[in-house]
């Protein structure tokens, strides 16, 4: 039977079924001999029974044909093992034995980049999260910890680098052209950390001296061409290695670590130990190709996979419905360094942008699922915001309680009782309880319960007593399967602001825990101005009574950095939404509270191009019962026009007097930079006649792409000739890059043009388009889907070209395929015409024979 058959129904993998592994594998040591066309894997296996049973050795594999199998020594003759599923299965006499099996793989026709594929010349492996039983048979499951051998031997002309997890032992010189190295990795670890590289690659070396004093070497391996846009991210790994010793006290604990960069992956990184594998968009950054958002990324994705050395890797996950166990704590780390490393205010409020982006609708659509979910189908489709961004804030929301000290005590106690371990969500908190001091029972319901939880805060002033009662309310809405919701641990900070003097009488932290509860302060003569959810101490929508007059004073006045920028943003909402009703909206509010935040000499340029950049049209729908893409686009359209037309001095002087001389990575000219851009976007944006030529020769004179391509697409938005000699441009100096190719699809998908869904059709054809490579695949159909107004064009022609796009890329990378099915998910959101449509074509995504597992539960799901 075919499990991928769309009349199949794959088996529901439940939390609660958890059982300890049958056998255990305390040793492996793979042979491979490599070639893209046809390799073959020996892999030896010490297997020891796991408890008093009878049950049959099983491993697991996925397309893989044993050539042989043999127990101690011996070959089997096919009567003794079987294949059940994909896996191998065997009757093991005694409690340990040694079991060989051999397999032969095709790396060049591996277009689903799971296990072992070929690459841009390269042979690598990605095995999180099942990748590893595409390769040789295993126990596939992450409490299997192996210590690993690997011997490779490979064609040295066509791979002369061959590299896999540990530290290398020894190499040699083999027959006909063929060299050979083994690798040697110390530490047990699960299979899906497996890794290996090998091909034509050079190497950015360095060192770096641990605080023990040991000496560990670097390596960034890479195509000889990429060499010099590696700096960055070398400079990176060296920082993020000294910051985890500061601030967690965790040393790395090989003579090697080595990063490679390759074109064809599904994801960002792969924390492989001592071995990590990078999409090559996270290493490569130079000024002529990479944006400041690029680099940034480059320097967090960096620290993400090398803090999972002990997040992850030294402490890895009983079974995979911990994932946040490892993502969520190591996001929330990978956070933390990039705050440290420029401004913690901007970095604060670009993480919280990104998490109502992607997972404030993902709690509210038919894809909402706890932190630690309870079941799935495919596990590569729980790889989502919920499991990495909104886990990343329940480490915060503890860290808040605990304050630093005694959180730094309960992630030394994680550490070092979990270390070789294979552990639980539940092993975090209760390290948490027992090195801080604290009690989380009630917390805990933030791995449990989905959705996200709204506050109701209402304040009155008792001029007579001076006392002010801050009564707060919440609830957590319906998600599937779980209908209704317990009251969540909710850590509130708080500040009450004297309207008069601008100040406030202390920042305090607030705990609500009951559905109702109310909170009284004192000596106040006059009502104050309430400053609530400080620094977004909780991922929570919080509403309240405040006025717009409020709003304007704390946006002028707050000394919480996030919660003035906060304020700004619920100014121009409520100015939106009222207006996309049909109500008259005070623009002038919005207007003026920008001037003021432009002419405040105080203010980082990084914050106040933050602070005066308006709501995504995608972050607006989600404020209405009922989105109406065209309206939402109509008013928001309106309101730049206006804020660009009645500032327009302002801005041509921000976009002049900002204009660098020379390329610097410093906080101070980033932030110049993403001031100037905006200004260049309101300028625009203001009808001025001359803003095109304006856009133009920032276009044409940026030394750095951050400027470049920040006017691109101001220029994509619009109808200009400068707009179509910009594009041509371009692509005609940056074709053979695909990196920075990728960038000119992305912003032709992201432009907010009449012409942007036929576009679409148009770049799904161009002969630089290709299914293969994800980051092209992203680059135009991700990005189109995140195009509000485009997407859900009222013909229903974005709705078509996506679904056409997961059908043709479902039998050649159905991980790829699955991350698109999300946005045709959410229909419930909009009105009856575009549902039908949305509706319609998930239902022919469902009618295809054979789709695979991966987008078959997406898909099904979404029409719950």
């Amino acid at each position: 039977m075919d499990i991928h058959a769309s009349t199949a129904s794959p088996a529901v993998i439940r939390r609660s079924d958890y059982r300890a592994p049958d056998w255990l594998v305390p040793d492996i040591a793979l042979r491979f001999e490599l070639d893209a066309a046809l390799t073959t894997v020996r892999a030896t296996l010490s297997v020891t029974r796991n408890g008093q049973h009878d049950r049959p050795l099983r491993l697991d594999g996925d397309g893989l044909v044993p050539l042989e199998v043999r127990v101690d020594g011996r070959v089997l003759d096919q009567a003794e093992w079987h294949l059940e599923a994909g896996a191998l299965i065997l009757t093991l006499p005694n409690d340990a034995h040694q079991v060989e099996t051999l397999v032969e793989l095709a790396p060049e026709r591996n277009s689903k980049l799971m296990g072992l594929y070929a690459s841009g010349g390269l042979l690598c492996t990605q095995c999180e999260a099942e990748g590893f039983r595409r390769i040789t048979f295993f126990p596939d499951r992450p409490d299997i910890l192996s210590r690993y051998s690997v011997h490779m031997s490979a064609a040295k002309a066509r791979f002369p680098i061959l590299l896999a997890n540990g530290d290398p032992v020894e190499q040699g010189e083999g027959d006909n052209g063929r060299h050979w190295a083994v690798w040697n990795d110390p530490y047990p670890k699960p299979c899906y950390l497996f890794a290996l590289v090998a091909g034509d690659l050079a190497c950015n070396a360095d060192r770096f001296v641990t605080m023990s004093g040991r000496e560990v070497q670097l390596g960034i391996w890479v195509k000889e061409a990429d060499l010099p846009r590696t700096a960055h991210a070398m400079q990176a790994l060296k920082n993020s290695m000294a910051w985890d010793e500061r601030v967690y006290g965790r040393e790395y604990d090989l003579d090697v670590f080595n990063i490679v960069a390759v074109a064809d992956f599904n994801f960002g990184a792969m924390e492989n130990k001592g071995l990590n594998i990078f999409n090559s968009r996270y290493i490569l950054a130079d000024p002529d190709t990479a944006t400041d958002i690029d680099y940034d990324g480059v320097e967090g994705v960096v620290a993400h996979e090398y803090f999972h050395n002990w997040s992850g890797n030294r402490v890895t996950c009983r079974d995979w419905f911990q994932l946040s166990l490892k993502e969520g704590f190591t996001v929330f780390r990978d956070q933390n360094f990039s705050a440290d490393m420029g401004s913690h205010a901007v970095k604060r409020i670009e993480d919280v942008r990104i998490l109502r982006a992607g997972q404030f609708p993902e709690d509210s659509g038919p894809l909402a699922h706890p932190v630690r979910p309870e079941s799935y189908m495919e596990i590569s489709n729980f790889y989502t915001a919920t499991i990495y961004n909104k886990g990343a804030e329940l480490i915060r929301m503890i860290a808040l309680m605990l304050g630093p000290e005694r959180f730094r005590a309960g992630c030394d106690l994680y550490f070092d009782r979990h270390d070789g371990q294979a552990a639980t969500c539940e092993d975090f908190v209760r390290a948490m309880e027992d090195g801080g001091g604290i009690d989380l029972g009630q917390f805990r319901l933030w791995y449990e319960q989905a959705g996200t939880p709204r506050v109701r805060a209402l304040m009155a002033h008792d001029p007579a007593s001076g006392t002010v009662e801050l009564a707060l309310t919440q609830s957590v809405p319906p998600t599937p399967g779980q209908p209704e919701k317990q009251p969540m641990a909710i850590p509130l900070r708080v500040a009450l602001f004297d309207r008069a003097t601008g100040t406030h009488h202390g920042d305090e932290l607030l705990k609500l825990t009951q559905a109702e509860q109310r909170f009284t302060f004192p000596d106040f003569a006059a009502a104050p101005v309430l400053s609530i959810n400080r620094d977004f101490s909780a991922p929570v929508i919080v509403d309240s009574d405040r006025s717009q007059a409020d709003l304007a004073f704390l946006s002028a006045h707050d000394d919480d950095p996030f919660a003035r920028y906060e304020a700004m943003q619920q100014l121009m909402v409520n100015v939106l939404v009222g207006r996309i009703g049909g109500q008259s909206a005070d623009d002038a509010a919005v207007v003026d509270a920008i001037r003021h935040t432009l002419t405040d000499s105080t203010l980082d340029p990084a914050f106040v191009a933050e602070a005066i950049r308006l709501p995504s049209e995608a972050y607006l729908g989600d404020q209405m019962h009922m989105v109406d893409p065209d309206a939402i686009h109509a008013a928001r359209d309106a309101l730049q026009h206006r804020i660009g037309a009645e500032l327009e001095p302002l801005w041509r002087d921000i976009h002049a007097r900002l204009r660098a001389n020379g390329f610097s990575l410093s906080p101070a000219a980033k932030g110049a930079r993403k001031l100037r851009n905006a200004a260049l976007h309101y300028l625009v944006a203001s009808g001025a006649a001359d803003g095109p030529a304006i856009a133009f020769d920032q276009f044409s004179q940026a030394d750095n792409m951050t400027e470049r391509q920040a006017a691109l697409g101001t220029l994509a938005n619009g109808e200009s000739a400068e707009r179509i000699a910009a594009l041509d441009i371009f692509y005609n100096r940056y074709r053979a890059d695909p990196l920075t190719l990728d960038k000119w699809f992305q912003t032709q998908a992201f432009a907010f043009h009449p012409g942007t869904v036929d576009l679409i059709e148009e770049l799904g054809r161009h002969k630089d388009f290709t299914l293969t490579n994800p980051n092209r695949v992203r680059a135009l159909y991700g990005a189109f889907s995140g195009n509000q107004w485009a997407f859900h064009h009222r013909s229903g022609k974005g709705y078509r070209l996506v679904a056409d796009c997961i059908l043709a890329l479902d039998p050649i990378n159905p991980q790829t395929a699955a991350r698109l099915v999300p946005p045709l998910g959410r229909w419930k959101r909009f009105g009856p015409e575009r549902a039908g449509l949305m509706q319609a074509e998930l239902r022919r995504i469902l009618d295809r024979p054979g789709l695979s597992k991966d987008v078959l539960e997406q898909v099904r799901k979404s029409l719950d």
